[in-house]
Order: structure tokens, then C-alpha cells, then sequence
């Protein structure tokens, strides 16, 4: 099978998990015998072919203001026009024709439209091929991606949103497949309406960490031995939407003796607004870190976000480091994280629910041992490669299936 898949970005230009998982997607299917290529923006004009592990890429300069991986946020008013050429770029139309007259695949598997726009779907759709479409966020409810606004998660469009998302439900009718990296994302543009003619699936991503030789002593002394101050790690981006905020508030709240350390970094004046909240000493600021070091230096893990996260990959890693996970009951995370299971659930809407959290497993040691012992078998089916590229490959043979029967694709099967 021939596929080509689209995206925003690919390595080395890592904007998030979508491109982590996209490259270990593209990489498994090549190394298990599918022609892959993939078609990504780049920061340089035309289109230009390079190999990143053996695999082809293109890299297509982009019909807009600035390329969307610069170091440096743009203004406002570059952002919005940035936006506004990006509701419908039909100038990334050729691109898209071009490749697939070069390499003629079966399906097309779109990841990120961000910069691409719903235009490739007309392109792809125009040569007669299938499209699957891969949900990572909410860049087809809202040009921010994220559905966050002033702090808030936001229920439905706003206006705004609807003028620069108007049309995209009807043009979405055109995918033959959707897939949901979480149950939550999939109903989620389901139920505005979205992909009425795609067969619906769900993928959860996966993190393939092997098992932590060396745990650290919590997790081996008795509950009954006197404990050392707890412990508590943040890893993601610094941002509002992750709640870091919240975390470092119900921290310094805490009447217990423990640490938190925070991983990662964010635009530089939310890095700054986030450290100028700090007063605490046990708190600090580590920046970029790997997981297989940062969880060995922790007891929990904590993913605060006041977001609906489309899925939570960084719990998945807590847990696979055999570190319980203190997660928002927010987007996909409850597909990741059950409570008195492999961690605990909080809420963003009742701040204290946080620090409660927190407190609870300080005053139970033995709660944490038996999360801690837990946590790792939990993820168990999240942490097998070879299972989701069981799942993508046969959508996409089902895909292409479908595609021979129905060539339509307005008039293809929508059975899930």
C-alpha cells in the first residue's frame, strides 16, 4: 500500500505529540513494508525532498505570512491575518497535486491541517483518492486549536470561531475516515456535525517505553516507615492551558512538607508570568528534561490542564515510569488516568479539588504504593507500537476498501 500523509510539520520540527506519534506511525509502516511519504510545511520557498530515517519528505513552503514554527510569536494583527488567509489557502492546493501526481498513493492520511487548510481535501478529493483524517486537536472548531479563551474552556464556538470555521462541517463530509486519538475528540467534532459521511474510529496513542530497571525507594518501603517529603513533577508546555498556574497556587497551599519540580518550557512571557508566581523554595523550574530521568526523581506526577486535552500523552509516560498521576478530569486524560486506579482525578471548575488531590496522598502512603505498583500495567495496551500500527493499518486497508466499492466518497459507507 502506497500512502501519503500530511501534516503541519515533521521532524526535525517538533511542534507536539501529534508529530511524535505521525513519526512513529510513518516509520513503523515502512518498516513493516507500506511505501510511505510524508508532505509537511517548511520555512524555505517551493518544495524541496530530503529523508528523515529513510523516509521521504516533503517540505512545501507556505502561502502565508510567516511559517507557524518560529521561534518568536508573531503579533496580533500578523496572527489574525495569518488566520484569515489560513480559513481556506488555496494556494497550498499545487503542492498537495504535486506529490500525488509524483508518488500516486492509495490513501491520504491527514494529521494537522494548520497552515494546509481544508483546500487539501479538495485537492485530494479532485484526484480521486480517499482521505483519512487524524484528530489531534480542535483546529477544525477553531483557528487557535485549542477551544481556550480567557482562561476558560470554551463550550461552543464564539463567533469568532464560527466565521473563520464556516463551512468546514459540509467540507469534512468529503473524508472517508475520521479517526479520534481519544474518544473525547472524536464525538467531540462528531456532534457538531462533523465527518456525517466518514466511517468514526479510535486510535489512542501510543508511547512505547520499556519497563524502569531501577525504581526509586518509595516505591519499595512499607508504608509504615516515616516518609520524606513528597515528591511532585509537572512535564509539558508552559502555558495557561496546562494549568500550571493552578498547580503552582494549590502547591504553595499545601500544610505538608514536599517539593515540585516543573519540566519544560513556553513562550518566554509565560515562563516568566509562571515564575513570578513562585514564593516557595521546594519549587523549581528544571526545563527540558527526559522522561526516563525527570520520573525517577518523582512520586507523582501531576497534569493540571484546564483544557480539554485532546489525549494526555505525558500521563501515559508518568504511568509507564510506574509514577501515579494526579491528571484533570478534562478531554481524553479520564481515558488515560482512573481514579484509585493509576492515579487521581481532579477538577479545574473546583480549584481546591487539586490541592485535595495532592494532600490525599501525602496523609495515604499506602494509597500511593498501591497507585505506584498499579500504574504501569494500567497503560500496558498504550505502551505497544505494534498495536496502534495494527489499528492504522487496517483502517487504512479498510479505507481504500471502501474507496474501490464506493468511489464517491459522498457516497461511501458511514458505519462505524
Amino acid at each position: 500500500m502506497k500512502i501519503l500523509f500530511i501534516n503541519s510539520l515533521y521532524s526535525p520540527h517538533i511542534g507536539g505529540g501529534a508529530e511524535i506519534i505521525l513519526q512513529r506511525t510513518v516509520e513503523g509502516l515502512q518498516q513493516r513494508g507500506c511505501e510511505v511519504c510524508v508532505l509537511a510545511t517548511g520555512p524555505d520557498v517551493g518544495l524541496a525532498v530530503d529523508t528523515v530515517n529513510q523516509v521521504k519528505i516533503y517540505r512545501a513552503g507556505l502561502h502565508n505570512f510567516y511559517w507557524q514554527f518560529n521561534a518568536q510569536r508573531p503579533g496580533r494583527l500578523a496572527r489574525l491575518g495569518w488566520h484569515v488567509r489560513d480559513r481556506y489557502n488555496g494556494a497550498m492546493r499545487a503542492y498537495v497535486k504535486q506529490v500525488i501526481e509524483q508518488e500516486q498513493p492509495h490513501v491520504v492520511v491527514c494529521h494537522n491541517l494548520a497552515g494546509w487548510s481544508v483546500s487539501v481535501w479538495d485537492e485530494i478529493t479532485a484526484a480521486g483518492l480517499p482521505i483519512v483524517q487524524v484528530l489531534h486537536d480542535m483546529y477544525l472548531m477553531c483557528p487557535s486549536s485549542n477551544m481556550f479563551k480567557k482562561g476558560r474552556c470554551c463550550e461552543q464556538q464564539c463567533s469568532s470561531c464560527q466565521r473563520f470555521r464556516k463551512g468546514h462541517d459540509a467540507r469534512s463530509t468529503q473524508v472517508s475516515t475520521v479517526v479520534g486519538v481519544s474518544r473525547f475528540m472524536l464525538e467531540k467534532l462528531q456532534q457538531q456535525g462533523y465527518f456525517s459521511a466518514a466511517r468514526g474510529y479510535v486510535v489512542h496513542n501510543a508511547s512505547p517505553y520499556a519497563a524502569v530497571p531501577t525504581l526509586h525507594p518509595l516505591r519499595h518501603r512499607a508504608p509504615s516507615v516515616k516518609k520524606a517529603p513528597l515528591r511532585f513533577g509537572y512535564m509539558g508546555t508552559l502555558s495557561e492551558q496546562k494549568g500550571v498556574r493552578w498547580l503552582i497556587e494549590q502547591f504553595q497551599r499545601l500544610p505538608f512538607d514536599a517539593t515540585l519540580q516543573i519540566a519544560g518550557r513556553g513562550q518566554l512571557n509565560d515562563e516568566a508570568q509562571l515564575k513570578a508566581l513562585v514564593t516557595s523554595p521546594n519549587i523549581s523550574f528544571v526545563g527540558y528534561q527526559k522522561p526516563e530521568v525527570f520520573y525517577r526523581q518523582l512520586d507523582v506526577a501531576v497534569v493540571p490542564s484546564i483544557w480539554n486535552e485532546p489525549f494526555g500523552m505525558v500521563a501515559v509516560e508518568a504511568c509507564a515510569h510506574s509514577v501515579p498521576v494526579i491528571a484533570s478530569r478534562m478531554g481524553g486524560l479520564p481515558e488515560i488516568i482512573q481514579d484509585s486506579l493509576n492515579g487521581l482525578l481532579c477538577n479545574p471548575q473546583d480549584p481546591d479539588s487539586l490541592g485535595h488531590a495532592m494532600l490525599t496522598l501525602h496523609q495515604q502512603p499506602e494509597l500511593l504504593q498501591r497507585l505506584s505498583t498499579q500504574a504501569r500495567l494500567s497503560v500496558t495496551s498504550l505502551l505497544n507500537l505494534d498495536l496502534m500500527l495494527d489499528s492504522y493499518q487496517g483502517i487504512f486497508t479498510q479505507t481504500v476498501q471502501d474507496n474501490i466499492a464506493h468511489p464517491d466518497p459522498f457516497i461511501a459507507s458511514n458505519t462505524v
